[in-house]
């Protein structure tokens, strides 16, 4: 049994590989990681890392052609600022939209794209690693159970029953996510988050706050800011 893991570098989808590996051995991984018009390449750089660390094979697609109309203030064309405050703050904001740094569908374009790619290998599992904080208030909904359940059936059916989706953390809090990682030993000093692409993470953003309380409910201090 083959899997492919939807791949961006952070602390989610690195536990997700992680967690692949541990179930099917690194022979039978693949990761898949997507440009998709970002505003920096530090989470690409973290993902050549983690993938050399663990010695697979990774696939690199470009779908930035597709986000090229929004504004979402993580991609290039956008003369949005990323906001630096937690996700909660954000939302008081939109009356419950999702928040600024939600790119149209995402999720869903990249398992789309990843269903391809694994049946053409031969896969029959996708990881993703969606999980409850993020869809958490709408701010991310292609992260939500919801989600995908609707995509797991389209793709199951889609796929002439061959290939299916695991969201192993779904239903888990980001501290759940790093509590597992932490017993898979993944190396998450490698990893990046950070929304903006600075020499250190800028420890304001959303997902920067929310992976700094993360590891202090893990007792520990996040490695990356070390």
């Amino acid at each position: 049994m083959k899997a492919l893991v939807l791949f961006s570098g952070g602390i989610d989808s690195t536990t997700c590989l992680g967690l692949a590996i541990s179930k099917y051995g690194k022979e039978n991984v693949i990761a898949l990681s997507i440009t998709y018009g970002q505003k920096h390449t530090k989470e690409i750089e973290a993902a050549n890392a983690i993938v050399q660390y663990y010695g697979i094979e990774k696939i690199d697609l470009d779908l930035s052609l597709i986000f090229r109309f929004s504004d979402c203030s993580l991609l290039k064309g956008s003369d949005e600022d990323i906001p630096h405050e937690s996700y909660a703050q954000q939302l008081e904001k939109t009356n419950g939209s999702p928040v600024s740094t939600y790119v149209p569908f995402r999720n869903g374009l990249f398992i789309s794209s990843a269903a391809a790619i694994a049946l053409s290998r031969k896969c029959s599992v996708i990881y993703y690693g969606a999980h409850a904080d993020d869809a958490a208030g709408n701010a991310y909904p292609d992260c939500s159970s919801v989600f995908n359940t609707a995509m797991n059936t389209a793709v199951y059916e889609g796929s002439g029953k061959q290939l299916k989706i695991e969201a192993p953390f779904v239903n888990m809090t980001k501290a759940d996510v790093v509590k597992i990682g932490l017993e898979l030993k993944v190396p998450y000093e490698l990893t990046w988050s950070c929304y903006e692409g600075g020499d250190k993470p800028c420890g304001q953003c959303g997902t920067c706050i929310d992976r700094a309380k993360a590891f202090e409910l893990n007792g520990i201090n996040d490695p990356a800011m070390r």
